[in-house]
C-alpha cells in the first residue's frame, strides 16, 4: 500500500495548537490517517480547486491539497466550520 507524505503548514500547525486538547487528538488521528487513504469517507473536493479537499471533524474542518504524482498532502487550514472558508 502506498503512503503519502504529510505537509502541515505552519499557519495549520499554529490554528491547530490554538484547539482544545481533545479536539486536537481527534485531528491529529485524521491526519495521520490521510497518509494512508488521502480520500477517506466524507473528504469533499472543494469547487473551483483542482486538487483541493476538505474532511469535517466535527464543527472544525481540515483544508488540504493532494499531489498525486508526488504522493504528497498539503494541510493548509484548520479550523472551525465558520471561519474556515474565509479568507
Amino acid at each position: 500500500m502506498v503512503s503519502f507524505k504529510i505537509i502541515v503548514q505552519t499557519s495549520a500547525r499554529r490554528e491547530l495548537r490554538s484547539l482544545p486538547p481533545q479536539v486536537q487528538k481527534r485531528i491529529y488521528f485524521k491526519i495521520e490517517n490521510l497518509a494512508k487513504e488521502p480520500l477517506p469517507q466524507g473528504a469533499k473536493k472543494i469547487r473551483g480547486k483542482k486538487s483541493v479537499f476538505r474532511l469535517r471533524i466535527g464543527v472544525y474542518r481540515i483544508i488540504y491539497e493532494i499531489d498525486f504524482k508526488n504522493q504528497i498532502i498539503t494541510i493548509f487550514r484548520i479550523r472551525h466550520r465558520k471561519d474556515v472558508y474565509s479568507i
